[in-house]
């Protein structure tokens, strides 16, 4: 490790333990940046709507009758209510559950009861919904608390021409191909695991096996961390018959096969790789407590192609490894380092992660120079940020 490397301050066991400084990431880091909040086919019709949670804001997102998207911050100008929960439709008008002011799809107030009564001197044109930012990319709606916040694509400085040839627009999502954990771990050590090229080859050794975790490519844009790895050799050239899903249709010359594995800061990772396009999208919840939302898009083929596909995928990886055959058959399926799905070995390991910290010995010793250079970067652009505003 260079002399450089070895004088990097690693972030304080606070900033994953103390719920003070969760607080203040949630002004600082995620009320700053774009966030993710779905899907453009969440909100598919007028009046359809969705909320996410953005620091301390909480925001709408509307269709209205012209089509478009509108943000919004999800309080009435009355006395401060929640509009509206979660999603669904609100039809032609966002009403208050509490004293039923309205306002209209594009945030002005449209109706008060007993206004000639109760309120007789207001404007309504002054008492419309605090508007918020929001924008599309890929089919994504990403959401930023201030009216007036720099475009997405500033945003992203680029970042957005080194996740892979997908046309995630053009893909097919599988619902029950969504995954919703709660996982008891600060969002930060989540962030982390992802990013961590020098665990790919040992915590999930048989589970990832499908990629050269050794010709891993890992660089920073700004803030948002690039990844890109090559196929093994040997999944590469049994491709059709190992490939868990229909492979997609559009790579290119400049942008070969393999897995692109973005993290758009601060929460925000893209899994994109020959067969499948996936957001995963790291929710903080309390200072020791993350959901992680994954949703994936696979080429749009019938049930029945996506079914076969899948089966002779498993069934041509078993056969090959005939003692992981025999290791799933004898595994504890509650163990989940013998699931045989890294997503359960990642979880299993931020949780150990997190409990480590509460021992007196915990200790960062050494990270590794060039496959935990992206933990180190990361951490940076955390400190960075909790000291810029």
């Amino acid at each position: 490790m260079s002399e450089q490397d070895q004088m990097v301050i690693h972030l304080p066991k606070a900033a994953y333990t103390s719920q003070a400084w969760f607080e203040q990431e949630q002004q600082m880091i995620f009320e700053q940046n774009w966030q993710f909040a779905g899907f453009v086919e969440d909100v598919e019709k007028v009046g359809d709507f969705i909320t996410v949670q953005v620091g301390r804001y909480n925001l709408i997102v509307v269709k209205d009758e012209t089509e478009q998207l509108q943000a919004f911050h999800n309080l009435c100008r009355h006395r401060g209510a929640q509009l509206l929960r979660t999603c669904g439709s609100t039809k032609k008008r966002i009403a208050c559950p509490y004293h039923n002011w309205s306002y209209s799809l594009q945030g002005e107030l449209i109706g008060i009861p007993q206004q000639k009564q109760e309120f007789p001197e207001l404007d309504k044109s002054k008492l419309g919904l605090h508007k918020a930012s929001v924008a599309t990319w890929l089919g994504m709606i990403w959401v930023h608390p201030e009216p007036d916040a720099s475009s997405l694509f500033d945003w992203l400085q680029g970042a957005q021409h080194h996740i892979g040839a997908h046309r995630a627009d053009e893909l097919r999502e599988y619902p029950e191909a969504r995954t919703d954990d709660t996982i008891k771990a600060n969002w930060k050590i989540v962030v982390e695991n992802y990013i961590d090229g020098y665990h790919l080859s040992h915590l999930h050794s048989e589970t990832l096996d499908m990629y050269d975790h050794q010709r891993q490519q890992t660089w920073f844009i700004g803030s948002h961390f690039i990844f890109y790895e090559p196929l093994s050799k040997e999944y590469q050239a049994n491709l059709q018959k190992m490939s868990p899903f229909p492979l997609i249709d559009h790579f290119t010359d400049t942008q070969p096969l393999g897995a692109y594995v973005p993290m758009l800061f601060p929460n925000l990772g893209i899994a994109a790789t020959e067969s499948s396009w996936s957001i995963f999208h790291v929710i903080p919840l309390a200072s020791d407590l993350t959901r992680v939302v994954t949703r994936t898009r696979f080429m749009p083929v019938s049930n029945w192609q996506f079914l076969k596909q899948e089966t002779r995928m498993w069934t041509y990886y078993l056969n090959r490894n005939k003692s992981y055959k025999k290791q799933c058959q004898a595994a504890d399926k509650h163990d989940p380092m013998q699931s045989g799905n890294f997503m359960a070995e990642d979880i299993y390991a931020c949780e150990q992660q997190q409990k480590a910290l509460s021992s007196p010995r915990f200790s960062v010793g050494a990270t590794a120079e060039y496959q935990e250079a992206s933990v180190r970067g990361f951490q940076q652009h955390i400190l960075q940020a909790m000291q810029s505003v």
